[in-house]
């Protein structure tokens, strides 16, 4: 599993980057699988696609960060 990137594109929005590269042996079906798979279960969305003239594709999601904010309570 490849380590997560996160950055801050604008003041106050944070994401999280991971890249994938995967072989040309992999069919188009399974590489939709797997990309439909890690957006349902982990929030992941395409950021963007690369395909290599060997047929290696490099692909990199991206998820938002939601920071929550601590509560302040007064008595």
């Amino acid at each position: 599993m490849p380590a997560v990137e996160r950055r801050a594109l604008r003041k106050g929005m944070e994401w999280e980057f991971d890249r994938l590269v995967l072989p040309r042996e992999l069919s188009r079906s399974l590489v939709t699988r797997i990309l439909v798979d890690r957006a349902e279960n982990g929030g992941w969305e395409l950021d963007r696609v690369q395909i290599k003239s060997d047929g290696i594709r490099r692909i990199v999601l991206r998820r938002k960060i939601i920071r929550q904010t601590r509560p302040t309570f007064t008595f």
